[in-house]
């Protein structure tokens, strides 16, 4: 099992740079293997959309720095060396395929290779529409950016005619340094993101299911692989669902290979000795 963090998302702390900065360094001598942000480009005051994570409906931090991801993760890779660098996730739709295929290339050259995508079609109509997407074509959106910025990793000349994209033999430079680009981790706690990990996903990161609902799901998951005569076993899965030792073994068990902890204290000082904590517990005895 590898162990990876999410890092406090409250008041300024991610976007300070002494905090976040020591912060990932801390996880990094403590054995965490990457670090994972989230994004919102904005989070409309009175939203009526359900956060589908908590009974509130409410996703709690809307008054708190969220940095855009990609260039919070390229600081975080000049102040490490060997911490993977994650996505949990980056909301694709909502983007150009063809300036966040570049934006994830060079974050991937950048760091040497650490980049982990994770991407999800997004739960929050209201920022959909504030930024010129729409929230209904949100999933053929999704599965047309993953296929255009394949395309402009792994070849010189892409060409690309979709429904919402259209190029012809256009060269992207820098290619990632991961071969063929960075890993992509397809978020989401519906069967629509469980049967999209399984047809196209390198990962599946299945958030905020309960047990019942995560073995359905994975069900789902590696059926769509098959259909697409892909190996399901070759899918990573990324999994968060407490601290608990016991936990995790049972998640190990199921084909969990990467489990995300929130180490978040009241300050950077409780942050660090939470990460201490969770390493004695977790990484020390459970880390491949």
């Amino acid at each position: 099992m590898r162990f990876a963090v999410m890092p406090p998302a409250h008041e300024r702390f991610l976007s300070t740079p002494d905090l976040i900065g020591e912060y990932a360094r801390t996880a990094e001598e403590e054995g965490f293997e990457s670090i994972w942000v989230f994004e919102h480009a904005v989070i409309p005051a009175g939203y009526d959309s359900k956060y589908p994570y908590n009974a509130e409906g409410r996703i709690g931090i809307e008054d708190d720095d969220m940095p855009e991801p990609l260039t919070l993760l390229a600081f975080l890779a000049g102040v490490t060396e060997r911490l993977r660098l994650g996505t949990g996730v980056l909301i694709l739709p909502q983007r150009s395929p063809v300036i966040c295929a570049k934006e994830c290339a060079t974050v991937d050259a950048l760091s040497g290779g650490r980049l982990e995508l994770g991407i999800g079609v997004g739960w929050l109509r209201e920022e959909a529409e504030a930024v010129g997407t729409k929230f209904e074509d949100r999933g053929k959106r999704t599965d047309e950016s993953i296929d255009v910025m394949r395309a402009l990793w792994r070849e010189s000349e892409a060409t690309f005619h979709g429904e919402f994209t259209h190029f012809d033999r256009a060269k992207s430079y820098p290619k990632p340094a991961q071969a063929g680009g960075p890993p992509i981790h397809v978020g989401g706690h519906s069967s629509a993101a469980a049967r999209r990990a399984g047809r196209v996903g390198d990962g599946w990161f299945p958030i905020g299911l309960d047990d019942a609902n995560f073995e359905a799901r994975h069900e789902e998951m590696r059926a769509a692989a098959q259909e697409a005569d892909r190996d399901p076993d070759s899918i990573e899965i990324t999994y968060n669902r407490g601290n608990k030792l016991d936990t995790v073994k049972r998640y190990a068990d199921l084909g969990v290979s990467r489990w995300i902890v929130a180490a978040w204290g009241t300050d950077l000082e409780s942050s660090k000795r939470i990460l201490g904590e969770l390493s004695k517990k977790l990484v020390a005895p459970l880390s491949e």
